[in-house]
């Protein structure tokens, strides 16, 4: 009987596609409820440190007085609760994941300072 089941899964799966993706040659397509690395638009923000208060992981750290934001990438549990907090909505929710490595990413913004037209 069991020989029966196997098969009957045997050729049912000679008609069928592969599962999975042929990566290298058909890139993935990200749909649009992604949750994938947090961007920011820096030049919006204003430091106001709300979005580090709410990280349930503290992967963020906003400097107010260097006018910095830091991401640290692998504590980031793309939760989207500094994305939604963000008064200035500075924050997105990029629709790709960070790219894997061997060594944890930090990354670091820096406002420039805004420069007046005399």
């Amino acid at each position: 009987m069991a020989t029966l089941k196997i098969g009957k899964m045997i050729i049912r799966s000679l008609f069928k596609k592969p599962a999975t993706l042929m990566y290298p040659i058909k890139p993935r397509e990200w749909t649009e409820r992604t949750r994938g690395s947090i961007g920011i638009v820096i030049e919006d923000c204003i430091f106001c440190n709300i979005c580090a208060k709410k990280c349930p992981t503290d992967a963020l750290t906003v400097d107010r007085d260097v006018k910095s934001w830091t991401i640290a990438r692998m504590g980031c549990i793309q939760c989207n609760c500094c994305v939604d907090v963000c008064p200035k909505h500075c924050l997105t929710n990029e629709p790709a994941y960070t790219s894997p490595g061997l060594e944890k990413v930090v990354d670091t913004f820096i406002q420039e300072p805004k420069q007046e037209d005399a």
